[in-house]
């Protein structure tokens, strides 16, 4: 009977079903991203686009370094002009960082953070003739316009995809953490500083008197800095090729849509908007089996375990005591080590630790024996230990990676080590205190379940929201036009003024009739007498 049944009206709910499925004819989408392990996670979403039929165009420069010219996954247009975001100028950067970093000392701190600026300076610079040469490419930009791209796909950490994006006209989506401003909400949804943090200090939601004194200050001086170093390059190529009265800033903010690489189990709760779709971890995926040979050595680890060490993709080697120190510690402890490392092979390492030059990170961090994760902190890793539950010891080194430690730290998740002083002792003990110490297991496995617990996966909402955006030519419907205001319209300061004057106004307007009155008063009592 049930066959019957199912052979009458199966056919029926199947088609009902299909319609009910929005449908996407195969797109033409342009991609500007940005190199290095930026790239890692636009490459998904390319391959997810690819998956669905759509025509995937990339825009890469002269000097790619990720970003390769052959792929079955799109078609790629060079760029004549490099960008400055090459292997070599990372790797440089990178090291010289560090060598800071061990000195430890407050000057070595402000010369950091100085450094740092510099490099993020000499990048705008290199992007800045990018971007003038790109735009006044009349044969490239004839190529794009021929092309009847559906959309543009980019991310706002620089500014090259953002411009382009708007001189097409294209609707626009980004793959976003950061923008050439800030963090992505700091462009786009309010930020009380009262408990948002700001990013780079590693403050919690929950700030004492004097941490917002310091939240709000180190604001205004991130906005100085931006006004100075940022805005005269971006503003000004704005202006000539968008528009007279066109701030970067405007452009930023204009995108359709904001595909956010964190969720709210990585970031703090704040405002958001509308157009921001979040997809932390989309990236992450359940394990594969190991390589039989990497297999066999985890599974000679017994009931202890295995530690699994990566520090990124810019952190080849560590200075030589650091790597000694390690080595080390590592030796003392009865697990086995997977290290990711390029550097000088230590003398002291164990025969518990294995070095790779590559490793399958996400297949390691599923894996039942992996019992924690010792990592730079960037978002990448950090999202991969999450969805498997691994525990992190966190080095935090360079950009956003002290501040992504800080949440984990603050969730009760990581252990930082710092590695200005860092030293086998030191080292080792941070190892212990998060093996031994259940709470940051069940604290990691308690985040993997919020994670995972959702209606859609993360990769599948974004992809279904970057069609969305070209079945319906944008989504001007879910953008504030907020962005469109001054300054002091949107924060109402022209209201306060005006409704203070009014106030003023009656005050002052009451107190002369109130005087006058009494004036009269008291001349009239005067002439009686």
């Amino acid at each position: 009977m049930n066959g019957q049944v199912y052979l009458m009206f199966g056919p029926v709910f199947l088609t009902l079903f299909l319609m009910t499925v929005p449908v996407v004819q195969s797109g033409n989408v342009l991609v500007f991203p940005v190199d290095g392990s930026h790239w890692v996670n636009m490459k998904i979403l390319i391959e997810a686009l690819h998956a669905k039929g759509h025509n995937i165009t990339v825009i890469r420069m002269s000097d790619s370094w990720y970003i390769k010219e052959s792929s079955p996954l799109y078609t790629f247009i060079t760029l004549k002009t490099a960008g400055g975001f090459d292997e070599e100028f990372f790797q440089v950067f990178a090291s010289r960082m560090l060598n800071i970093l061990r000195d430890g000392s407050t000057w070595a701190r402000l010369k950091l953070e100085i450094e740092t600026w510099q490099g993020f300076l000499e990048m705008i610079k290199a992007e800045y003739d990018l971007i003038v040469n790109m735009l006044e490419d009349q044969q490239l930009i004839h190529s794009l316009k021929e092309s009847k791209y559906d959309l543009m796909l980019t991310d706002p950490a620089m500014f090259g995809g953002v411009i382009l994006g708007h001189y097409l006209k294209l609707p626009i989506v980004y793959n976003v953490r950061w923008t050439v401003y800030n963090e992505g909400h700091f462009a786009i949804a309010p930020s009380p500083l009262s408990y948002v943090p700001l990013p780079m200090i590693e403050l919690s939601d929950c700030m004492t008197f004097f941490e917002r004194v310091k939240n709000i200050l180190m604001y205004i001086i991130t906005e100085i800095q931006v006004a100075f170093m940022i805005a005269p390059y971006y503003s000004e190529v704005s202006e000539r090729f968008i528009g007279p009265g066109t701030s970067y800033f405007s452009l930023i903010q204009g995108a359709d849509l904001w595909l956010h690489r964190v969720d709210f189990i990585f970031e703090f709760p704040r405002p958001t908007m509308p157009n921001i779709v979040y997809m932390g971890g989309f990236q992450c995926k359940p394990s594969k089996p190991l390589p039989q040979d990497l297999e066999d050595f985890v599974q000679s680890s017994g009931d202890h375990g295995v530690i699994v060490m990566s520090l990124g993709t810019l952190i080849a080697q560590l200075p030589d005591d650091v790597a000694e120190a390690i080595a080390e510690a590592f030796a003392e402890l009865p697990q086995k080590i997977i290290w990711r490392y390029k550097g000088r092979k230590p003398s002291a390492l164990g025969n518990n630790t294995l070095i790779m030059d590559w490793m399958p990170q996400n297949d390691l961090l599923g894996h039942p024996k992996t019992r924690a994760f010792v990592a730079h902190g960037g978002t990448n890793g950090i999202q991969e230990a999450i969805y498997h539950g691994v525990p992190i010891i966190g080095f935090g080194l360079i950009f956003d990676q002290p501040d992504n430690l800080s949440k984990m730290r603050v969730k009760g998740v990581a252990k930082t080590v710092d590695f200005a002083t860092v030293n086998k002792e030191s080292f080792l003990e941070t190892v212990k205190e998060v093996l031994y110490n259940p709470s940051y297991r069940e604290n990691m496995q308690r985040l993997s379940r919020l994670h995972r617990d959702v209606p859609v996966k993360p990769l599948d909402s974004a992809i279904f929201w970057i069609e969305f955006v070209m079945r319906h030519k944008g989504a001007a419907h879910l953008r504030t036009e907020s962005y469109k205001m001054p300054w002091y319209s949107y924060h109402s300061v022209d209201v306060m003024l005006f409704l203070l004057s009014a106030v003023t106004f009656i005050m002052l307007t009451t107190y002369v009739l109130i005087r006058y009155l009494c004036c009269r008063i008291c001349r009239r009592k005067n002439k009686l007498e």
